[in-house]
């Protein structure tokens, strides 16, 4: 039997199984996919909000602002990509600036500091000069970021691992039942197992998961968002990442800097029924691009790069439900949707820390907080590279030229605690195939490396688990 079952591996489940590893308990992570970060957690717009959005006195706001004032020290502890850029909301019309006021009372009550209103367009082009000259308005949220949101989960399952929680993939949930010692949790793929505390990270599903525990009728609506990527040579276009303002038309989409230099913009909203439909449509994408050229009229879809979807778990509410459920020992984290991201170091925190009174747990004697991620090549100096090619010649040889990442880097992707298994799970740890020409190049050897170094044939690798084989046969 084990202490704690976490089900889920998105940022929210990698965060508390993090948290939860300081304490002396023996704990294991399910998760339905082959990887960390393979749902919400790698396809949402990588925004650590400043807080002036949620409803005050929310759950949505308390974690918000909790939770950013979190990101500078925890992203040089794990050392995850992270940056403290700030953020704008745009106003196009002047019967409209009214608005802003409204969100800035809002950021106030809940406790947002540092934020102003600019008015006129040639003091809002002076912070970004690619705006549109139809701004004529903007709120200001200085305490805004981005952060690459699946190094950030990778960052937490890393650092849980090497302090002791398990991991167990491809091990979908299918049932969870209460019994005298606590819970039995039973998954499709045969696996069985026994725990005092069981904790529901389960992003879209985890309204089911609850369901079955608890008798409640919590009903998860898959919002998805599609989202278009841009080159970086578009990089110069924002430094601030741009809302709209809120309209009777809608919120917008955003227009925002990557921390890796490109230009994401989106999301759409559509809700859908199939919990697992991230296909993007061409007339959402469009609506994306469109909308996006009212914030940067610049945007040149030549530019773009890539497009993708994800999805968010939207409930009826339209709050967070978090904490002990109505049946003792049984967490839940049901509609953890934006800004989730930003939410989660805090919820982590206080999740284990509710965990850890239950069951009387003891804080261990070492604890390793630090986790140094996988050494950066495209970012290093000459003499850094030099020194590091030394240490292991591997670095010494290019595999991704648009992102410039090495052998060395691949192999420590897929070597390290928590490892890539497949081509997206090296594109997350380490960039190969996220640049211009998308994998077109380096395909063939992120597949070779992949295979020589977890020993299968070529056949069984794969770009995304499941059935994604990239090839089924040998010609020769």
């Amino acid at each position: 039997m084990k202490d704690i079952i976490i089900i889920g591996g998105g940022v929210i489940g990698c965060a508390i199984a993090r948290e939860l590893s300081r304490y002396k308990a023996d704990i294991l992570l399910l998760e339905k996919g082959n990887d960390v970060a393979v749902g919400t957690s790698k396809a949402n717009s990588g925004i650590v909000h400043g807080g002036h959005d949620a409803k005050p006195h929310s759950k949505k706001a308390y974690y918000n602002v909790k939770g950013n004032a979190m990101f500078d020290e925890l992203s040089k502890e794990l050392d995850f990509p992270f940056r403290r850029n700030g953020s704008m909301v745009l106003c196009f019309e002047e019967d409209l600036v009214c608005g802003l006021q409204e969100l800035y009372d809002r950021g106030i009550t809940n406790g947002v500091p540092g934020m102003y209103i600019l008015r006129g367009n040639e003091a809002i082009r002076e912070l970004e000069p690619h705006i549109s000259e139809k701004a004529c308005a903007a709120l200001v949220i200085p305490t805004g970021g981005i952060v690459s949101p699946y190094e950030m989960t990778v960052a937490y399952a890393e650092n849980a691992a090497v302090n002791g929680v398990k991991f167990r993939f491809l091990s979908q949930v299918e049932s969870v039942k209460r019994t005298d010692n606590g819970f039995e949790v039973a998954c499709a793929d045969g696996f069985v197992e026994e725990a005092k505390v069981v904790i529901n990270c389960a992003g879209v599903y985890s309204d089911v998961i609850s369901n079955m525990v608890c008798g409640t009728n919590y009903h998860i609506i898959p919002r998805k968002g599609d989202y278009v990527l841009m080159d970086k040579t578009c990089g110069y276009l924002a430094d601030h990442t741009l809302f709209q303002q809120p309209t009777k038309m809608g919120k917008g989409v955003l227009v925002t800097p990557t921390c890796h230099g490109n230009i994401l913009v989106g999301p759409t909203a559509t809700d859908v029924l199939d919990k697992d439909d991230v296909n993007t449509t061409a007339e959402e994408l469009n609506d994306a691009f469109t909308k996006a050229c009212l914030t940067t009229p610049t945007l040149n879809r030549r530019n773009i790069i890539t497009q993708f979807s994800g999805l968010r778990a939207h409930l009826d509410s339209d709050d967070f439900v978090i904490g002990e459920s109505n049946v003792p020992n049984f967490f839940h984290l049901v509609g953890i949707e934006s800004p989730g991201l930003t939410c989660a170091p805090a919820i982590g925190v206080e999740i284990a820390e509710q965990v850890a009174a239950k069951l009387g747990l003891a804080h261990k004697l070492h604890f390793e907080a630090k986790r140094k991620g996988i050494p950066h090549f495209a970012t290093m100096s000459n003499t850094e590279r030099e020194k590091l090619i030394e240490q292991n010649p591997l670095f010494g040889k290019i595999v991704c030229r648009c992102e410039v990442v090495t052998e060395g880097e691949i192999v420590s992707a897929i070597r390290r605690p928590v490892g890539a298994k497949d081509l997206d799970g090296v594109k997350r740890r380490t960039r190969a195939g996220m640049g211009r020409c998308q994998a077109g190049f380096c395909t063939a050897r992120v597949m070779e490396i992949l295979s020589r170094e977890l020993g299968l044939p070529m056949e069984e690798i794969t770009k995304g688990g499941a059935s994604s084989n990239i090839v089924v046969g040998r010609t020769k």
